[in-house]
């Protein structure tokens, strides 16, 4: 049996599962949601499962295909998930919570439909952890050294331009302010968003398991060095037209453009990669 006569023949089987899970993430999945609208650090939870669903589409023809023959292996996994859900609960864990999902579905496709389904539809479903917003602590451990970093080497680049700044930590000290590295110009936000949108972008133009690493990994230092940009951006700013210039409306332009530069680099890494292939 393929996946799609096993669809069509259990349908008003698998649709009783629809249920199931509204009973158990009804007020899992709407606070996640509300997080992505409320929290800039994840606004892109939106597009994850769109991009999901194309990399399905992408494989649908080799999916609809497939054999399908259930799997017993997949009960471990639903075990595990639904295990990961309880203690979620318990420790009011959010993170624990919310990833559950995407074991439980991962279970259930290994579950009933067996390991040539469960191993087109891996990618897709590995790609949904992209949407669960990071523990505060795993973020705060990242966002720290950021700051750190990037404030050290733009203050060390503004003294070089003739910009009179010293730096405390992450705050940076001019002669007329006082501007702070926050979380935001770190690098964090951008870097959380430009691996989800890098690790799609590498899945969908580049052939080889190499080159979509390279473009993943590229992520992390084009997200922390236009970051230093905006924040070198902001102290020119601030010295030569005061700190209401560097502040309001710019401040919030330039998070956009440094992000729209940061995907413009990524596009031109994978041109360069397409090319060196051809």
């Amino acid at each position: 049996m393929t996946f799609a006569e096993s669809l069509r023949s259990y349908r008003y089987s698998y649709l009783l599962l629809l249920p199931l899970f509204v009973l158990m993430y009804y007020n899992i999945v709407p606070f996640m949601v509300d997080q992505w609208y409320n929290d800039p650090n994840y606004s892109h939870g939106f597009i994850v499962p769109i991009i999901a669903g194309y990399f399905i589409y992408e494989r649908r023809e080799e999916l609809m295909s497939a054999e399908s023959a259930p799997a017993s292996l997949g009960m471990v996994i639903i075990l595990v998930g639904l295990l990961q859900l309880c203690v979620g609960y318990l420790a009011f864990e959010l993170y624990t919570m919310r990833s559950s999902l995407i074991v439980l579905l991962a279970g259930l496709i290994l579950f009933f439909f067996g390991m040539k389904v469960f191993r087109i539809l891996l990618l897709p479903v590995l790609y949904l952890f992209f949407m669960v917003p990071l523990p505060y602590i795993v973020y705060d451990s990242i966002a720290f050294p950021l700051k750190q970093l990037v404030a050290k080497y733009s203050v060390e680049a503004l003294q070089l331009m003739g910009v009179i700044i010293i730096r405390e930590g992450n705050i940076l000290i001019l002669p007329e302010t006082t501007l702070e590295v926050a979380d935001a110009c770190s690098g964090i936000r951008s870097l959380v968003s430009l691996l989800a949108l890098a690790a799609a972008f590498a899945l969908i133009t580049q052939k080889g398991t190499m080159k979509r690493v390279i473009m993943i990994i590229a992520a992390i230092p084009i997200a922390i060095l236009t970051n230093g940009v905006r924040v070198m951006g902001t102290g020119i700013l601030a010295q030569y037209w005061g700190a209401k210039a560097a502040e309001g409306f710019f401040h919030e332009f330039a998070g956009l453009a440094v992000f729209a530069v940061a995907l413009m680099l990524l596009a031109g890494l994978g041109a360069l990669m397409d090319r060196g292939r051809k």
